[in-house]
């Protein structure tokens, strides 16, 4: 029964059938032509069974495919996948992989020619844009001898499970570009330092550049020589990661939930402020309260926030950010660094919470993040012909203007702003943290 389940017909053979009944169609009129058919019949029947033969008298061609440890959410994961021959003949395979319904990829299939007993390799990219748990079925391998009329199925891989987590990927992009300084890459910005912070590191000799005004008269006069302060960045401050997590940041651009591309940064930006010794902790809330991460710089504490991520949803329902309020107010007694991702679509909206904006500021650091829509930029950008087309591009230019006078009226009540397209986000937040730091406003 296994036999009759893993062998299938290859187009050829059809083809053969179809011109062999056309022939003993035309022997009807023919006599001398139906015994010539015969024996072409019976020779294709015995090049039929000796194709099948040759594929089912040995084990055949072994698969595997090789899948990493977890996916990262909004990039390109390579797949691998490794076949070996073991046929004493060159096959033609056609591999299909039974891919997560979350792509919605039905049509996969990968041609490939392997040598007598030898091996090859071949990679596929997948690109999750939800995070969870998504199931690989059967790797199904159907060969074929050089006569190409049987092919032999072979399934691999039982049903495998893989986690998509948000984009760590993002995260060591970013990692790299803030340790080696010496590297130029669009949208990262130099921050000049305005003065020095206050923590102090060590005394050490003047050499020429440093600042006359940090020299230490005291030691220059037991010494004999000049003596400067110097001072390093200071450590230790705790930053949030504030995630709004209501029905505004449902909304998709490029196929990717605004709350993503909040993750996405938020794991970013955690690892940095880890890297610059700071504490880095996360707060999300919808119409309660779902996570809070006390801000901590232990080297652990990096995974910790990536499995609290890991499950944030977002719901359909309001944010309260009076909520969120109380519980910062109760359970950050210490000044901090709030990074506030959300997201508002109208002035009045921002008026609605302008208040408890306004009361976080007073004790904390806090940086609004909210989001330009690039879908509305587009649609601006495109030449309106008919009457109709004219007035919706008003309508879409004022709420593009609507945005931009949220992020002055949250910046006239002396609350940081960025206003960000979606894919530059993480930049932006980063480049907004280096200059918080090297500010010393925190």
């Amino acid at each position: 029964m296994n036999f009759f389940k893993s062998l299938y017909l290859h187009q050829r053979f059809f083809v053969a059938i179809y011109f062999l009944a056309a022939g003993f169609l035309f022997s009807y009129w023919l006599e001398w032509l139906y015994p010539i058919l015969w024996l072409l019949a019976l020779l294709f029947f015995l090049v039929f069974l000796t194709d099948v033969i040759m594929l089912f008298k040995s084990r055949g061609i072994t698969a595997e495919r090789i899948l990493p440890e977890k996916f990262s959410n909004s990039d390109e994961n390579k797949v691998h996948v490794h076949l070996n021959n073991n046929y004493g003949f060159k096959i033609t395979c056609e591999i299909i992989d039974e891919i997560p319904v979350q792509f919605q990829k039905r049509d996969f299939s990968h041609l490939l020619k392997i040598g007598a007993h030898s091996a090859s390799n071949f990679s596929y990219s997948l690109r999750p844009v939800e995070r969870g748990e998504y199931y690989f079925g059967n790797l199904n391998v159907f060969a074929s001898t050089p006569l190409h009329l049987a092919r032999r199925r072979k399934k691999f891989g039982k049903e495998q499970m893989l986690k998509v987590y948000p984009s760590f990927i993002q995260m060591k992009k970013y990692d790299f570009m803030a340790i080696d300084r010496k590297i130029s890459q669009p949208g990262l910005k130099k921050i000049r330092k305005i003065g020095h912070t206050m923590e102090f590191e060590q005394i050490k000799d003047y050499v020429p550049g440093d600042d006359i005004r940090s020299i230490n008269w005291k030691a220059t006069a037991k010494q004999g020589g000049l003596m400067v302060n110097q001072y390093q960045d200071e450590r230790s401050q705790p930053v949030y990661s504030v995630l709004d997590c209501g029905r505004t940041m449902k909304m998709p651009f490029n196929h990717l939930k605004l709350l993503d591309y909040a993750i996405n940064s938020a794991l970013a930006f955690s690892n940095i402020a880890l890297k610059k010794k700071d504490k880095a902790g996360l707060i999300s809330f919808s119409n309660k309260l779902e996570h809070l991460v006390p801000a901590s710089s232990k080297k652990t504490h990096l995974n910790l926030l990536l499995d609290k991520l890991y499950n944030i949803n977002t719901q359909f329902k309001d944010s309260d950010f009076g909520l969120l309020y109380a519980h910062i107010n109760r359970k950050l007694p210490q000044r901090s660094l709030l990074l506030l991702y959300t997201n508002f679509e109208h002035l009045s909206a921002l008026h609605r919470q302008l208040p408890y904006l306004l009361a976080l500021s007073r004790k904390h650091l806090l940086v609004v993040i909210f989001f330009q829509n690039t879908e509305l930029e587009h649609f601006i950008d495109q030449e309106s012909k008919k009457p109709e087309e004219i007035f919706e591009q008003t309508i879409a230019e004022q709420f593009s203007y609507d945005k931009r006078l949220m992020a002055k009226e949250l910046q006239k009540h002396g609350i940081q702003t960025i206003l960000t397209k979606p894919e530059d986000l993480t930049v932006n937040t980063i480049n907004k943290y280096l200059e918080i730091k090297k500010r010393g406003i925190l």
